[in-house]
């Protein structure tokens, strides 16, 4: 009887390890993902939606001040998907990475809800809100803790868990197919959106007029059960493995191509080094095909005369794989149009912040005895989201199918472009309606009161966070989207989270745009006083940042125009089941070596 070799058992060892992971994943792992997603995305509305409201009532923060506050930390907390999404695709996985964020953001909720509850951690309350005693140092730093906390746990949550979602149907002709890939992120970010819808109700309601112990202590709890949601799913998750670190993979291609600048690249591309054993943990779903630009990278997969490729792998420091080679020039192509979204953050980083103070002025009576709270009017910008997502889908997509032939109606780049232009729309609409506001002010002699209610409907709001709704169906969808398709497929959470990180930099050149805008228009006609907004100029700051976001239009239109779309070689099914590849021979400068290569 033969025995079986060392190498058939890897094998046989290898077959049931991917019998075994096609059994996980799929739709019954949504449940507990989309639950933790939900939970979370809750949590972090309800806490931050209303948060400038604490700042300035609570802890009596000039509004300028707290509105760098919270944009300070939102960018940081924007950031760290980026230091989060090195770790899960480096070497923790995506499971561990949000398990752990969750904690650590739950532990930042903790904090801040014992921050409203505890009376020695905030100032007297100042009804007047004039002569008010602000925070002291030590309570500051409480705020300040938790908010990085939670900016911190942020880092582990946003860039891993629509990744993780994807990577539970394997390839992506699954769900995420060509004709449908469009249809997962318009649902998935459908679901957010009833979430922050129902944050924005409830728990602002809830901050208003029952108490911040309760209005932060219910997002607390919210996230608590979504750590246990996700938790229990975890016997049924597939969990990929972590490919390397992609900043490492890509400093291999940027060496090799230096080491090698005196090498001329073949005409032939297929000359190039190809190794499909080396790369099959980075390329599941397909190939990245040559491309003729920045051709200088190509000479990092150049094969040298005193260059021995037998060993396997080879010095990925001197020699790389052309699909490496095409990472490092896909994340080039991509980063002039995820650079478009930085001065789109930039322009609206502060609105929400202003919107707030704006509908306190003004009659916010649904009937005599209710009063619908500031924060919750971007409840009308969520069921626009909502609405515009099922119409974009039922409505827009068959309508555009008919003209332009493409599955999604639309390229990801033409849905961002026709979000930047309403988006445009909605910052003029903005600035119309302010100048609207404080005429009916003046009308009534209301100027100099901060505390005065101003008798105009706080409705005059909603038609800019109406336009803001339909300009997220179009850009952060299409934003999203693109960053996932385009990137390579072991770089999607590192491509999830330069999003998040284009919000980062967009909400801190905000703080400094709102800053200056602040130090340098004067004392007495100041856009953006601390305390009255009666006397400010906020129509002025709109008009600034709508001529920023005209300016970053036409950036936008010339990278889309010169952009090319990532070129990939999908795995056949075939492959996929045998996992062999033909025999290839590679030639160059006398050097013939030959690879049989087993994905």
């Amino acid at each position: 009887m033969d025995l079986p070799t060392p190498n058939k058992l890897v094998e046989e060892e290898d077959d049931a390890s991917m019998l075994n992971n096609k059994k996980l994943g799929g739709i019954k792992t949504m449940p507990f993902i989309l639950a933790n997603e939900i939970c979370d995305r809750f949590a972090s509305s309800g806490f931050h939606s209303n948060m400038i409201t604490y700042l300035t009532q609570e802890l009596n923060m000039p509004l300028v001040q707290a509105s760098n506050t919270l944009t300070n930390f939102s960018g940081t907390a924007s950031f760290t998907p980026l230091i989060g999404a090195l770790i899960a695709d480096s070497f923790a996985g995506r499971f561990w990475t949000i398990t752990v964020g969750s904690i650590i953001y739950e532990l930042g909720l903790v904090s801040i809800t014992l921050s409203a509850v505890l009376p020695s951690l905030r100032p007297p309350p100042c009804p007047t809100q004039q002569n008010c005693q602000e925070a002291s140092t030590f309570q500051l730093w409480i705020l300040y803790i938790s908010l990085l906390l939670t900016s911190l746990g942020t880092g582990g949550i946003r860039p891993c868990v629509v990744t993780f979602a994807a990577d539970q149907f394997g390839s992506d002709k699954v769900i995420m197919g060509r004709s449908k890939k469009w249809n997962f992120f318009n649902w998935y970010y459908f679901s957010m959106g009833l979430a922050t819808l129902t944050a924005l109700t409830v728990v602002v309601y809830v901050q208003e007029n029952v108490g911040w112990g309760w209005g932060l202590g219910i997002p607390t709890i919210a996230m608590i059960v979504s750590i246990i949601a996700f938790v229990i799913g975890s016997p049924l998750y597939k969990k990929i493995e972590p490919g390397g670190s992609p900043l490492i993979r890509l400093a291999q291609v940027i060496v090799a191509a230096f080491k090698k600048r005196k090498e001329t690249a073949p005409e032939n591309p297929k000359l190039l080094y190809q190794n499909k054993e080396l790369d099959a943990a980075i390329s599941l779903h397909g190939r990245l095909v040559h491309t003729d630009q920045y051709k200088w990278l190509d000479k990092a997969a150049v094969v040298t005369e005193s260059e021995s490729v037998s060993s396997n792998p080879p010095n990925l420091w001197r020699l790389v794989t052309v699909h490496r080679v095409e990472e490092l020039k896909t994340i080039i192509r991509m980063l002039p149009i995820w650079a478009a979204g930085i001065l789109l953050v930039t322009s609206s980083s502060h609105l929400h912040s202003f919107v707030i103070q704006q509908a306190r002025t003004m009659d916010r009576h649904l009937s005599k005895s209710f009063e619908i709270p500031p924060a919750s009017l971007s409840i009308f910008g969520i069921l626009t989201t909502l609405s515009g997502l099922v119409l974009y889908e039922r409505l827009f997509v068959p309508l555009a199918r008919r003209f332009t032939g493409h599955p999604s109606g639309v390229t990801c780049l033409q849905r961002m472009g026709i979000g930047f232009v309403i988006n445009i729309v909605a910052t003029i609409v903005s600035s119309f309606i302010e100048i609207k506001r404080k005429s009916v002010a003046a009308h009534h002699n209301l100027l100099d009161d901060p505390k005065a209610i101003v008798p105009i409907s706080v409705f005059w709001l909603v038609p800019q966070f109406c336009v803001h709704g339909i300009a997220e169906v179009f850009m952060s969808v299409g934003h999203l989207e693109f960053l996932y398709d385009q990137s390579p497929e072991s770089m999607r959470s590192t491509a999830a989270a330069l999003y998040w990180t284009a919000i980062s930099m967009g909400n801190y050149i905000g703080t400094l745009l709102v800053s200056l805008v602040h130090k340098y228009t004067g004392e007495n006609s100041n856009w953006l006083p601390d305390r009255n907004l009666n006397r400010g100029k906020l129509e002025y700051y709109y008009w600034l940042v709508s001529g920023i976001q005209v300016l970053n239009l036409i950036y936008y239109i010339i990278c889309a125009y010169l952009y090319t779309y990532k070129p990939l070689e999908e795995v056949t099914e075939e492959e996929e089941e045998d996992g062999e590849f033909n025999e290839k021979k590679i030639s160059e400068k006398g050097v013939e070596l030959t690879v049989n290569e087993t994905a």
